[in-house]
């Protein structure tokens, strides 16, 4: 039987301040990621026929019985945005994207703070919790979509960046503020990380 674990932060819960506060971070990471994990791993602890990685399985909900689907979407879901997610944040201060990933926005978006206006609308306008995302989908393009809860863009193409809009990432130091989170969120986006994604999502397609 599969059994998934907490990753450690490649930082400290303070690393992001004063965008976002340690104490987010640490309840983030601690009570809301464990718990995805915890969860995750009693559903397929009753079902130990389950053993595809979670990936696949988040692809096609169909390999799960369908009395631990519901389970597997939402704490799998969980548990791959949020071990992706933690990856992609570092203090950037004001560093922008270069290279591939910024001609490629360029290409996509006309602009890199076009493309970011137009991520930073679609997390806005996320009703009630989920993610805002940049992807690059099956046609080879950069592409800005938003999941609700914790589904996942995998059936959709390869997760680049990711913009974590459950109250839970922003509430105890921007309250109903989204924007005002979303606003300071860029500058924790570890522009290196997300050209690195896209290098890899482009072999992945080779």
């Amino acid at each position: 039987m599969k059994k998934y674990q907490l990753p450690q932060l490649p930082y400290a819960y303070d690393a992001l301040e004063p965008f976002i506060d340690a104490k987010t971070m640490e309840i983030h990471h601690q009570k809301h990621h464990q718990a995805y994990v915890n969860n995750l791993n009693a559903v397929l602890e009753k079902h130990p026929q389950i053993n595809a990685d979670l990936e696949v399985l988040l692809k096609d909900l169909s390999l799960v019985p369908e009395e631990a689907r519901t389970a597997v979407r939402n704490n799998g879901g969980g548990h791959y945005n949020h071990s992706f997610f933690w990856q992609t944040l570092r203090v950037n201060n004001g560093t922008q994207p270069t290279g591939k990933l910024k001609d490629w926005m360029e290409r996509d978006y006309q602009s890199v703070e076009n493309l970011k206006d137009q991520m930073a609308l679609k997390a806005k306008t996320v009703f009630g919790s989920g993610w805002a995302w940049l992807i690059l989908n099956h046609h080879q393009k950069l592409e800005v979509v938003s999941t609700a809860n914790q589904d996942t863009v995998l059936n959709l193409g390869a997760p680049l960046l990711g913009i974590d809009v459950w109250e839970h990432a922003y509430y105890l130091n921007y309250q109903n503020r989204r924007p005002d989170y979303i606003e300071a969120f860029y500058n924790v986006v570890n522009w290196e990380q997300v050209g690195k994604n896209l290098e890899e999502a482009l072999l992945k397609k080779q």
